[in-house]
């Protein structure tokens, strides 16, 4: 069984500032076309509503553009304002303004059966003006040098469309696995710069289930704690993955945050903007490092399953008055690094699978029940065997157990999707279970 994921890459464009105005004035005059088509679909959606799919930008067509059998369409400003217009970019502006004019009748039928947010809220409004983007169809509007390294894109002047060659930068690998399908590009030109947002068509083979799992457990005092568990119960590998260095320099913007709004009175809207912006970049990048890690180990110990807690949506309880814990919690990374491992691990065809978190930091991993974590290194835990041992990475033991453990079917149901909401006991499945339990990996 195979199955196909989308992933984009982004492909920096080399362009001169003659060609950034040729590449500026395409998105401007598409976006213009798509202005007006949205008048026009949503004035005959009755019609074209009713239509299929392959049948909608045709029957749009028939009104705007006039051929050799359709000598004259009900709207002749289109063949005068938008003369030469490729065809190719008329029917990409046709497609967004049908989904622009659906995706408004359907919110405002909602609106209008009673489905709001709010009693008083008002009803949607028609966007005709968005901020929309050009496909480039292969060899219609974009056609790729053999090497990739520049690209021939058919560009507006202001009276005609030309071919204008710019140079790609920026490539990924996802073109040069064969078995990767590129679909369309989309031409993007904002303040930032231009580049071309390319999708893939990637198919990844289903794999047979292996001897390993790979549990991460996600903390704050460390970013994330590692254990690779085998089906017996081994631990093949343990790690710490915590990017200190990148930790400390988010955490030295929001002190002269905090520091900031002590010395301010009443704080107003856009305070603190380039620092909040500044963290916010450090957080994406901490999360792109641990992710990156986590599936280098992955595959290094050819692993099936990545394990996580399920805490969607959990929200911690803040910390003494005077405490940095309310901030800290705010900086967590548990949902991004978790989003992050997900769209890369499923690229290889594998899998990330959540386990119930509750009791997995709570009981110890040899069995002896409960643990004590010391008031002084919270991160110390002590059994009641006296043994002192790290609790994140007794979690993660934990946590590779309880799903291997769901898999040989030991555990409740309460277990099987990890976000039950049932009162009744869970399952405090260890990894001590696993040295008495048949392999089934």
């Amino acid at each position: 069984m195979v199955r196909l994921n989308i992933r984009t890459d982004k492909w920096k464009i080399v362009a001169t500032s003659e060609q950034k105005q040729l590449l500026q004035n395409t998105v401007s005059e598409f976006r213009r076309l798509v202005r007006c088509l949205v008048g026009v679909v949503n004035a005959h959606w009755a019609t074209i509503g009713l239509l299929d799919a392959k049948a909608q930008i045709p029957a749009v067509e028939k009104l705007i553009h006039a051929t050799a059998k359709n000598h004259n369409p009900k709207y002749q400003y289109f063949n005068r304002r938008f003369y030469k217009f490729p065809s190719y970019y008329r029917r990409g502006a046709i497609q967004f303004a049908i989904g622009q004019v659906s995706s408004f009748n359907t919110r405002y039928r909602e609106w209008q059966s009673g489905i709001r947010k709010r009693k008083d809220a008002f009803p949607p409004r028609l966007n005709a003006d968005c901020g929309t983007y050009p496909p480039l169809y292969k060899g219609q509007c974009i056609r790729f040098a053999e090497d990739n390294q520049s690209a021939a894109i058919k560009v507006f002047t202001g009276t005609d469309w030309v071919w204008e060659t710019v140079g790609i930068i920026g490539h990924r690998e996802r073109h040069l696995n064969p078995n990767n399908k590129r679909k369309s590009p989309y031409l993007v030109v904002n303040n930032k710069g231009c580049h071309l947002s390319v999708p893939f068509q990637i198919k990844t083979p289903k794999i047979k289930d292996k001897e390993s799992v790979l549990a991460v457990d996600l903390g704050i005092n460390t970013t994330a704690t590692v254990s690779v568990v085998n089906s017996n119960g081994t631990v093949s590998h343990r790690e710490f993955i915590h990017p200190g260095r990148d930790i400390d320099r988010r955490d030295k913007r929001l002190k002269r945050i905090s520091k900031k709004a002590s010395l301010t009175g009443k704080l107003k809207h856009g305070f603190a903007r380039g620092l909040y912006r500044k963290a916010g970049n450090i957080n994406r990048e901490i999360g792109q490092k641990v992710s990156a890690r986590l599936v280098k180990i992955a595959k290094q110990y050819d692993v099936k399953y990545i394990i996580f807690e399920h805490l969607k949506g959990w929200r911690p309880k803040g910390g003494k008055k005077r405490s940095t814990l309310r901030q800290r919690f705010h900086g967590w990374l548990h949902r991004r690094i978790v989003n992050l491992t997900e769209m890369k691990w499923s690229e290889l065809g594998e899998k990330i699978v959540f386990v119930n978190p509750r009791g997995t930091s709570s009981y110890a991993y040899d069995g002896s029940g409960k643990l004590k974590r010391s008031k002084s290194n919270y991160e110390l835990a002590v059994f009641a065997s006296g043994k002192q041992y790290n609790c994140d990475l007794s979690a993660s033991y934990n946590i590779g157990a309880r799903f291997i453990l769901k898999l040989l079917g030991g555990n409740s149901p309460q277990d099987d999707d990890g976000r039950s909401t049932s009162s009744s006991p869970r399952s405090r499945g260890t990894l001590s279970m696993l040295w008495v339990a048949p392999s089934i990996l």
